[in-house]
Order: C-alpha cells, then sequence, then structure tokens
C-alpha cells in the first residue's frame, strides 16, 4: 500500500518538474521585450525610407531654363545706297572736326519687297576731317561719317555709313574712293588770270608808249607790270573751297549690314521727304588769303 502510494507521489512530481521547466528557462533568460505597436512600426519604415528620398526622390530635378528667343531682324546688305538731302551747309572755310552733319532720306528703301527705310527718315553724322584748299595747289577737302538713323516711327539705328554717288552740290565738288568731299580746282581759271592780267598790262603799258613816244619799250613794261598783278592775284588767295550747300543730294553707303527689328519696321507707306530745293549752280571762287 505504502509502495503504491510513493509511486504515485513520483509520478506526479516528475510531471510537475517538467511542467515548471519551460518556467524556469523564461526566468534564466530575462523578461521578454514588448510587443511593437503599430505606430511604432510605422516610424520605422518611415525611417528607412528617408535615406532613399534624400538620394534622389526628395526634390525633383530643376528643368533648364531655356534661352528667350532673339528678335526677327531683317537685314540690309552692305553696298546698299540710302538716298539723302542735307539739311545744313558745310564749307571747308567754317567746318571744323566734330561738327554735326544733318540729313533726310529722299527716297524710300526696299528689302525683299518691304519697305524698311522710308523716305523722310532722319540721318546724322559728324565731320571727321576738314582741309582747306592751298594757294597754288592742293584742293579744299571734307571727311562725312554718318552715324545715326531715325525713321518716321522714332526707331532709331545705329548706321556706320560714308557719302557715296555722286554729289549735287551745284559746283564742282567730287567724291573719292575713301568717300572724301574734294572741291573743284581752277588751274584753267590762274592760267587765264595771268593771261588776262599780262593782256591788259600790255595795253595800257602800249598806251602810256604811245604818249611817250617809245610803242615797244611801253608794251613790255606794261607786260611785265600785267603778268606780276596776275601772279600775285593767284599766289595770295586761296583756291575753292570744297562746300556742300544745304539741298545737295548724295548717298549714304553701307559698309557693313545694317539689321533692324523686324517687329518696328512694319511701314505701309513710301513716307514723304521735305520740300527743300537743289542748290542753285555756282561758279568755283577764290577767297583772299589767309582768310
Amino acid at each position: 500500500m505504502k509502495s503504491c502510494s510513493f509511486r504515485t507521489f513520483s509520478s506526479a512530481a516528475v510531471l510537475l518538474a517538467f511542467a515548471l521547466s519551460p518556467l524556469a528557462m523564461a526566468q534564466e533568460a530575462g523578461p521578454l521585450p514588448p510587443p511593437a505597436s503599430a505606430s511604432s512600426a510605422q516610424s520605422a519604415q518611415s525611417s528607412a525610407q528617408k535615406p532613399e528620398t534624400a538620394q534622389g526622390a526628395s526634390s525633383p530635378a530643376k528643368a533648364p531654363a531655356s534661352a528667350p528667343a532673339k528678335a526677327a531682324e531683317i537685314r540690309v546688305p552692305v553696298g546698299t545706297h540710302i538716298p539723302l538731302i542735307l539739311h545744313n551747309a558745310i564749307s571747308t572755310r567754317t567746318a571744323r572736326d566734330g561738327d554735326p552733319v544733318y540729313f533726310e532720306t529722299s527716297f524710300p528703301v526696299l528689302v525683299n519687297g518691304h519697305i524698311v527705310i522710308p523716305a523722310g527718315s532722319y540721318v546724322s553724322g559728324v565731320v571727321t576731317e576738314t582741309k582747306r584748299p592751298g594757294r597754288i595747289h592742293g584742293r579744299g577737302k571734307l571727311m562725312i561719317r554718318l552715324t545715326t538713323m531715325i525713321l518716321p516711327n522714332a526707331y532709331i539705328v545705329k548706321l556706320n555709313a560714308a557719302p557715296g554717288g555722286s554729289p549735287g552740290t551745284g559746283g564742282n565738288e567730287t567724291l573719292n574712293n575713301e568717300g572724301e568731299v574734294v572741291g573743284g580746282g581752277e588751274k584753267a581759271k590762274d592760267a587765264g588770270t595771268v593771261i588776262n592780267s599780262t593782256v591788259q598790262g600790255t595795253e595800257v603799258g602800249t598806251a602810256v608808249g604811245a604818249a611817250t613816244g617809245d610803242l615797244g619799250r611801253g608794251a613790255g613794261i606794261g607786260a611785265g607790270i600785267g603778268a606780276v598783278a596776275g601772279l600775285a592775284a593767284v599766289l595770295f588767295s586761296r583756291g575753292p573751297e570744297a562746300e556742300l550747300p544745304r539741298g545737295t543730294t548724295l548717298d549714304a553707303v553701307l559698309d557693313r549690314p545694317l539689321y533692324l527689328d523686324a517687329s518696328k519696321v512694319h511701314f505701309t507707306s513710301p513716307g514723304e521727304s521735305s520740300a527743300i530745293s537743289g542748290p542753285p549752280n555756282r561758279e568755283p571762287q577764290r577767297y583772299r588769303a589767309p582768310f
């Protein structure tokens, strides 16, 4: 009876030991961590995504700014002639380097069948060089540079042109290949002055010789005096000045392309220039030196 009770007790003790063994092991390993909450899991997930966002996904790449479109231009080619008429008179007798010159276009300029420079546009320039004529040789010279053009709609254009064509000055002025206005010469007239003075002197001397009874001597003395007087008239005066009277016509010749803003040259009329009469015809005139 005792033996059976002991066996029963032993079996119960073994079962109890097996039941308590997991609890003992858990106590030795320490307390278990608390279960993660939903908010903690979401924070961890967002933290894990931050490095990836910082590397490339955080801010989208900015598209490069496109360059502004260039305004359309109209090209007036090199060598284009712009007909001009002069507003203010110029002469080598009074002009100085830096003096202003004012012109007006007298005929419209077309490019590809469209009016780009109407008549009545203003052109300004400057005297860059002036040289008075000499007493024996050397002609008067004027050098002009055209710098600015103002169209009828107040559009201002930088111009770089020189005078060209055949100037209508009413006198004998010409334009050389450098765009220089050259005064007319009068060698024939100078020779004529000396000859006329000689002839007049001879006539006077002959008359004096006749009165004194010595025709030959009187004629010779008179001729000599007349020649000296004629030569003095040439030596002590300057040749004709180079002059551009008001109303002079000439061309502005482009020596480099002229670019115009296409949005500012929509002209439907050829324009109209001022009524300026041309200069009258004039003969070369000498001026008493040193004036």
